[in-house]
């Protein structure tokens, strides 16, 4: 019974009808870029539902009125959250942090120590365990980058994993797994137990949603950005490539998550260097 002695539905009471997801499907993919195929209906049903349970609503037709409403935005990140799954570590696919450090960073180190300007960027950024990664990675190579132009830009589309990176607090038992040489860098956590200001202080974060105009001029020499292109449809994946290899630097580096791949214009110009590495060559060389 809920306070007000109604009774309360519970998650098998809901019924989302095939109108009703596919309404959920295209609100997701006009304002997230989400593909959701019918088979993926009782996974949305179920986990809504709960979401509708939690919050008193009494139906899915009453949940789908605030994504318009007052609320709009809270409701339209938390829909977004139920619908994607965060899971990450540090040092995700090692192989692209050995690129990473051998072949993308020594020129741009050099290119930083020379007054030059260098920008790396970790598109879908999670919880933050890889733009922290990368700054480790950066930081063991160029213990001085702080003092030249060498920044780390951090964005993903949900506001709530976006504060939780900008926090930078995270378990020991999952600090615990970084290798030894970069483990170094953090040797302890500050009096807030977030990690050290000299990571923290080489990244910016900030909630940007990648099938809209990127609201940035500069290039960058490399982009991350994996495991997101995996919950958009073909011409939404070609669109944020082409995307991407607009915003890359000459030579510039693009890894992807392992289930994702290469296609459409892009593919004419980012290639392969590696698995799921693109070099970006305007040209098309």
């Amino acid at each position: 019974m809920s306070a007000e002695g109604s009774i309360t539905p519970n998650a098998e009471s809901f019924a989302l009808s095939d109108q009703e997801f596919e309404a959920i499907a295209k609100f997701a993919h006009k304002h997230f870029g989400l593909a959701l195929a019918a088979s993926k209906k009782p996974l949305v049903s179920s986990r809504l539902a709960r979401k509708l349970r939690q919050r008193n609503f009494t139906s899915f037709k009453e949940y789908l009125a605030c994504l318009d409403g007052p609320n709009a935005e809270q409701e339209r990140s938390g829909l977004l959250s139920l619908l994607t799954t965060n899971v990450t570590h540090f040092f995700r696919e090692p192989h692209h942090f050995e690129t990473l450090r051998n072949d993308v960073l020594p020129p741009l180190i050099e290119q930083a120590r020379r007054g030059g300007r260098v920008r790396l960027w970790s598109a879908g950024c999670s919880n933050g365990q890889e733009p922290y990664s990368i700054a480790m990675t950066v930081l063991d190579m160029c213990p001085e980058a702080a003092k030249l132009d060498f920044k780390i830009l951090g964005t993903d589309i949900d506001p709530v994993v976006v504060r939780h990176a900008q926090a930078a607090k995270y378990p020991e038992d999952e600090l615990a797994q970084i290798d030894a040489k970069y483990r170094k860098l953090v040797p302890a956590r500050d009096a807030e137990g977030r990690l050290p200001g000299s990571l923290r202080n080489l990244i910016t974060f900030g909630v940007l949603n990648l099938i809209e105009p990127f609201p940035f001029k500069g290039r960058f020499d490399a982009i991350f950005c994996r495991n997101v292109a995996i919950y958009f449809d073909n011409p939404t994946q070609q669109k944020v490539w082409s995307a991407f290899q607009n915003a890359l630097n000459p030579g510039g580096y693009l890894f992807i998550g392992h289930s994702e791949r290469m296609s459409g214009p892009a593919s004419q110009h980012l290639k392969t260097a590696g698995i799921t590495t693109y070099v970006n060559s305007p040209a098309g060389r």
